[in-house]
């Protein structure tokens, strides 16, 4: 893997599963590797790629896709790239976790909505679906029930309600077990409640 990947936890060649971590605006690799002390992943390979001046996108999620291009399409890339030196290691896609904050969170359900498959689990705090509005012919694939955590504040600055329920919507249609929690004027943070919850529903097979 390139320099601009943190890696902890177990490494990639003796570990069974994975985790790729994804950090928010303004945030680096270390910051969302930090979360997971907090989390059941003792036996998981932490993989946290680091954005380019520590931004994935350079404008809101809700812009037009165009507008943050071609940062947009480059990030995809290199969490496609993360997915595949993680297989390389001979970790199946069924054992491959994502997890992120804020942008982060956007990115990692972007990212597995593109590629629906079988995954361990998806855990996004504070995110949805990246676009001036979900374009459904932009995913493909069925994600046979992988299990996904999405938690956010309402109201929240970036991230409306309304594109968290949308992007609930088009994942469970695409076979996804998706459990939303939405915090009254939680504000944009992660909290203790929506780590017990990715513990429990994502982080808790044997």
């Amino acid at each position: 893997m390139n320099t601009d990947i943190l890696t902890d936890g177990i490494t990639l060649g003796e570990a069974k599963k994975a985790l790729i971590m994804i950090h928010g605006r303004g945030a680096g690799a270390h910051d969302i590797l930090s979360i997971a002390k907090h989390l059941n992943v003792k036996d998981f390979a932490l993989v946290a790629p680091q954005a380019e001046n520590r931004t994935w996108y350079p404008y809101s999620f809700l812009a037009p896709l165009n507008e943050n291009e071609p940062s947009f399409s480059k990030s995809l890339e290199a969490i496609h790239q993360v997915v595949v030196a993680i297989q390389q290691n001979g970790i199946e896609k069924e054992n491959i976790y994502f997890l992120g904050f804020s942008q982060g969170a956007c990115l990692a359900l972007e990212f597995t909505t593109r590629n629906a498959a079988k995954y361990g689990g998806i855990v996004a705090f504070t995110g949805g679906l990246i676009g001036d509005k979900v374009y459904e012919n932009h995913y493909s694939g069925n994600f046979e029930n992988t299990p996904v955590f999405i938690g956010t504040s309402d109201p929240d600055f970036h991230v409306p309600v309304e594109r968290v329920n949308d992007t609930e919507a088009l994942m469970e249609k695409m076979g996804a077990n998706v459990i939303k929690k939405i915090y009254p004027n939680m504000g944009h943070t992660i909290s203790q409640d929506e780590v017990d919850c990715a513990n429990a529903l994502i982080f808790n097979k044997k």
